[in-house]
């Protein structure tokens, strides 16, 4: 028995369309903060739950920064702001 048919396949390919004003809120390593400083501004800042702050504070410890939330820059600025006025360097990039 022999049968003939044809299978088409539907792939679908993605595009970032829209994408090229998001940005990363990068907050840095440094000598002088504490570890719960950082997590309680990453929580009240960014409205981090305190486990996604604690892993954002240990990459930040061990890795030199992280980038704790992405965003447009008119979304970010202000957290940004908000971060370094409690003395923890942050940039949008």
């Amino acid at each position: 028995m022999s049968t003939d048919f044809d299978i088409e396949e539907e792939i679908q390919v993605g595009e970032d369309i829209g994408n090229e004003n998001v940005r990363d809120l990068m907050v840095f390593n440094d000598d002088f903060n504490t570890f719960d400083h950082v997590i309680n501004t990453l929580v009240k800042v960014c409205k981090h739950d305190v486990h996604q702050a604690e892993q954002c504070t240990f990459l930040i410890h061990y890795k030199g920064k992280c980038s704790v939330k992405k965003g447009d820059y008119e979304e970010l600025k202000p957290m940004r702001e908000g971060i370094t006025s409690k003395g923890i360097k942050a940039s949008i990039i």
